[in-house]
């Protein structure tokens, strides 16, 4: 089944960073509306989807794809990005991220749930997308010891990434619409 019954606006706008139709199994009849812009007025959406092919979450990269997940689905609970939240916490629960997991992760601090690798690429992508400049060295630090140089290259994409969707859809008014 899927995202059988997602407008075609949705996927005209989201191209590369949503997945298609047959990709899904829930969130069906869910429409998302630009209220400010059409985002393809500009070339820098393609860009955006070019770099969502690279690192988005249909890529194929050497760190866990469930941790990778849990990255975005944070970025965008912090910047709150109502699209984002939606197709990542969907996503996440299909990459086999248990729902508990998903349901508590604003509170990951406070939980055993998260492994100590898991805790520093979380930590690291609080600090990467809130911009703490004095406090970043140390998280870097801390990802280091639990990652290689090539994962941490990846989670900080992954983030940089995520921070710009998440601003692309706030600047283009992308919400859900109610039934």
């Amino acid at each position: 089944m899927g995202f059988a019954t997602l407008v075609p606006q949705m996927v005209t706008l989201a191209k590369s960073h949503i997945l298609t139709a047959t990709d899904r199994n829930t969130m069906q009849d869910l429409e998302i509306t630009n209220t400010r812009f059409d985002p393809d007025l500009s070339g820098f959406h393609g860009i955006a989807q070019q770099m969502a092919k690279s690192v988005g979450y249909t890529a194929d990269l050497s760190v866990d794809r469930q941790l990778a997940q849990l990255l975005r689905l944070r970025v965008a609970q912090l910047n709150p990005c109502s699209y984002c939240l939606i197709l990542h916490t969907q996503a996440a629960h299909d990459q086999g991220v248990n729902l508990a997991k998903i349901a508590h992760l604003p509170s990951w601090r406070e939980s055993t749930m998260f492994s100590e690798a898991e805790q520093a690429a979380l930590a690291y992508c609080e600090g990467l997308t809130d911009y703490d400049l004095p406090g970043f060295p140390p998280l870097h630090a801390a990802l280091a010891e639990h990652f290689s140089q090539k994962q941490v290259a990846e989670i900080a994409a992954t983030v940089i990434n995520m921070n710009l969707w998440t601003r692309l859809k706030l600047a283009q008014g992308a919400i859900p619409v109610a039934e």
